[in-house]
């Protein structure tokens, strides 16, 4: 089946959260403004999936939900198949999401007034889920260099000296900047982290959205022993636009680990699936590689038109190029203006809604985050009002 991802679609009026609540977040906007920011797509999911969510509604009854083998079986199978990775079924676990995922298990991991390393600039829940269950930040920052950011090993070390240390949370493909981490890179993050007997908590939820000639190592398939001190956070959210369904995919391949998962997990209510996120999933796992192989070849022109514009027509800003996900990290930097300056700047010159760097920690203050996953009618009339806003300067 050919899909369209050149259709406009208006989201308007659906609680998007992408474009209803952009008032909330920003106040007073222009009327035309576009919304590129949130990390969902303005692209319909795949027609099966479309189809098995009908099919239930359809149903008419919307009862408590039992999880299949064949949910299982599906998310086994599309491990082993898009990322070479053999997952057994007696590690995976359920959660209504991966933010939440990582409050549950920092909250079975740590204790009040433990410290959760993260390496910023990187996704901004990542300090809300630390701090809301007691614990503190540590930032490791990522160095960028060349245009390209880079794991600092050695301000890790000294972090990792602190016997408070306990997590780290890997973002990998790294949102916002895009890194999809070699295994080189990886395997040295993981040697530090058992050395300090540090538990890595690898959130891998955008390892399908790959850009040409990147690949995905899922952390956990490096060797059995980083298996065992690790948990993976996946979902088909990012991959397939279900990000409203609720419906995420927690792997423990050590037992023990599991277990407190799990009893963490009971004891807050939150084990059931969504039923339309249920059947989501394994449909979309099952029958939307088609969709999914069409959508990164569209990425992928969405991104080579991106990166062209800004270096031929608006070079004061500059793009870190991304190896995955569909999120660009704009260096806005050149254009000599603070937080506040730039956010009114892109919101009421460009007419362009985008996430705040600053959002993903100090290290992003002069960033802007870009979405775009969206029909590329769209992306262009974004750099266009960026051009000129840039120009009136």
């Amino acid at each position: 089946m050919k899909y369209n991802f050149d259709e406009l679609i208006d989201r308007t009026g659906y609680h998007s959260e992408k474009w209803d609540a952009l008032k909330n977040v920003f106040g007073d906007i222009p009327e035309d403004i576009l919304s590129m920011r949130v990390a969902d797509m303005e692209f319909k999911s795949p027609q099966p999936v479309i189809d098995a969510i009908k099919k239930v509604a359809n149903h008419g009854i919307y009862g408590y939900t039992s999880r299949p083998d064949s949910y299982y079986q599906a998310i086994l199978q599309w491990m082993e198949k898009r990322h070479h990775w053999k997952v057994k079924k007696d590690w995976l676990a359920f959660a209504p999401g991966v933010v939440p995922a990582l409050s549950i298990i920092i909250r079975a991991f740590t204790q009040p007034g433990d410290k959760v390393i993260v390496q910023p600039p990187v996704y901004y829940p990542f300090f809300r889920v630390i701090e809301n269950n007691g614990c503190h930040i540590v930032n490791n920052p990522l160095n960028l260099y060349g245009g390209k950011y880079f794991m600092d090993y050695d301000d890790l070390e000294r972090k990792l000296d602190d016997p408070k240390a306990k997590l780290l949370i890997l973002c990998h493909p790294h949102n916002p900047v895009g890194r999809v981490w070699h295994r080189e890179e990886l395997s040295m993050l993981g040697e530090i982290c058992l050395k300090h007997d540090i538990m890595i908590i690898s959130d891998e939820i955008h390892a399908d959205i790959l850009f040409k000639g990147k690949k995905h190592i899922p952390f956990a398939s490096i060797s059995p022993v980083f298996a065992l001190h690790s948990i993976t956070c996946t979902a088909p959210s990012k991959t397939f636009n279900l990000a409203g369904l609720q419906t995420s995919t927690i792997i423990l391949p050590n037992n023990r680990h599991h277990k407190i998962y799990q009893n963490t997990l009971k004891s807050l209510s939150l084990d059931e699936n969504n039923i339309f996120g249920l059947v989501a999933l394994e449909a979309a796992y099952r029958h939307g590689e088609e969709w999914l192989e069409q959508l990164l070849s569209y990425l992928n022109e969405n991104l080579e038109c991106l990166m062209k514009y800004f270096a031929e027509k608006i070079p004061k800003i500059k793009v870190i190029q991304p190896e995955g996900t569909y999120l660009v990290w704009l260096d806005c930097r050149q254009l000599g203006l603070d937080i506040k300056d730039l956010n009114h700047f892109m919101i009421h010159r460009a007419r362009i809604a985008l996430d705040d760097g600053n959002w993903f920690g100090t290290e992003g203050k002069g960033f802007m985050r870009m979405n775009i996953a969206c029909p590329r009618y769209v992306l262009e009339k974004a750099l266009r009002r960026i051009e000129k806003a840039v120009n009136y300067l």
